[in-house]
């Protein structure tokens, strides 16, 4: 097999204007031969035969500037620094110091000879089964950056027949694409992006390549047009909301947190203060009676889920049911807590205090005796024991003159006959 820099040379002629057919003389090889050189170096498929105006701007003289000056921060490389690149490979030099004395990162080099190489395998450069050419690379540079591109589909007859039937057969575009890189993975004329899909679907063309598609609902979605992302709800990376908000409460937990009559349903929230303090609020919603925690002087999930499991471990388990809590980032690891405890969490809508009303009256009421900007660290526990055996020793208009404290035995008690 003919060596690249040889194979290199011959299309470089081509470029400069030799016919085809003196070039295969010279090189003394068959005029096929050179048409499957030129045509795998993309040069008669991108461009045909280079006219005189495009083989100045593809082999132009190189700029007024000294070979080595710095391209410049955010410039491309031009083809001065491509020719500095094959100068320096030719004589032996690293990547390394040939980036170096351009005055540009090291993985610009890399790059620049990983794709225009006339032979690279996996993508990666070596010295001993490439060749590098300045004017290919150029010509390669200059069609890469030529706009609009054309789309995959339409230039690749093979992959657009795939795509079809795929999509009649009511394979979604993400599924197309995994599968398309599995079957060819080395492949890269067979394989295309979901968003390439999409935008073939709905965009290109007014959507052609939807009118090619035989099954009705080939399309799941139904639609004509791309919905604009405006129209989008927000993307959460709460992940572990998912299964845990009140619309996925089952019935029976909905309805007795609903109808006030059974004991074990809590509402949660932080009150915070200056230097990261703050203070856990628990209230249980029939009694509204009241368990407050203090935070040593960190808020973080892990603190708080220790803190929260360590306020009901003394609790019966017939008040152990659930707690409301809003999607603060405190609650991240409450799937730890349920597991400790056996009480599942769950979560309000966003910017919704009225799904949990009990315990926005409470952090009212505590804002009596803690007004905003007070240091939760230096309240102490004492003190704050104090404030919640208060809170639970008050009567209420709600439970008719009753304290949260005696509503809850009663409750309690109640449930306990009753079972």
């Amino acid at each position: 097999m003919l060596p690249a820099s040889f194979r290199a040379g011959v299309i470089e002629d081509v470029l400069e204007g030799a016919t085809a057919w003196d070039a295969a003389v010279a090189a003394g090889v068959s005029a096929r031969v050179l048409t499957d050189w030129l045509r795998e170096a993309g040069v008669m498929l991108r461009t045909g035969r280079p006219s005189p105006d495009q083989l100045s701007s593809v082999v132009r003289p190189p700029p007024a500037k000294s070979f080595g000056a710095p391209a410049g921060h955010g410039r491309r490389l031009q083809l001065a620094d491509r020719i500095w690149i094959e100068m320096g490979i030719a004589q032996g030099d690293d990547p390394d110091r040939i980036a170096s004395s351009l005055g540009v990162h090291r993985s610009t080099v890399f790059r620049e000879l990983s794709r225009h190489s006339l032979i690279a395998h996996d993508g990666r450069w070596n010295r001993d089964d490439a060749h590098y050419s300045a004017a290919l690379a150029q010509l390669w540079a200059d069609e890469a950056r030529v706009r609009p591109k054309a789309f995959k589909l339409e230039t690749l007859p093979l992959l657009r027949r795939m795509v079809i039937d795929m999509l009649n057969h009511k394979i979604s575009p993400q599924q197309i694409s995994v599968r398309l890189r599995r079957e060819f993975p080395d492949d890269e004329n067979m394989q295309i992006s979901h968003e390439t899909l999409y935008q073939t679907l709905y965009v290109q063309g007014a959507g052609a390549l939807r009118h090619e598609l035989k099954v009705e609902g080939a399309i799941r979605s139904g639609r004509k047009t791309r919905k604009p992302a405006s129209k989008l709800p927000p993307r959460s990376n709460r992940s572990w909301l998912e299964g845990h908000r009140l619309a996925d409460r089952d019935d029976i937990t909905a309805a007795e947190h609903a109808g006030r009559k059974i004991p074990g349903h809590w509402e949660g929230d932080l009150v915070v203060g200056p230097n990261n303090s703050g203070i856990i609020t628990l209230v249980e919603r029939a009694s509204r009676f009241t368990l407050l925690g203090r935070l040593p002087g960190t808020r973080d999930s892990t603190t708080v889920i220790d803190m929260l499991a360590e306020m009901v471990e003394d609790l019966p388990g017939a008040v152990q049911r659930s707690i409301t809590w809003d999607q603060g980032m405190e609650m991240a690891q409450h799937a730890r807590f349920t597991v400790e405890t056996g009480c599942p969490v769950f979560f309000c809508d966003p910017h919704s205090p009225w799904q949990r009303p009990t315990n926005e009256n409470l952090n009212g009421q505590l804002r009596w005796e803690y007004p905003k900007g007070t240091d939760f660290n230096l309240v102490t526990d004492a003190e704050l024991e104090a404030v919640q055996d208060m809170l639970n020793a008050r009567p209420r208009v709600i439970l008719e003159g009753a304290t949260p404290s005696e509503t809850l035995d009663e409750l309690i008690t109640t449930v306990a006959l009753t079972n």
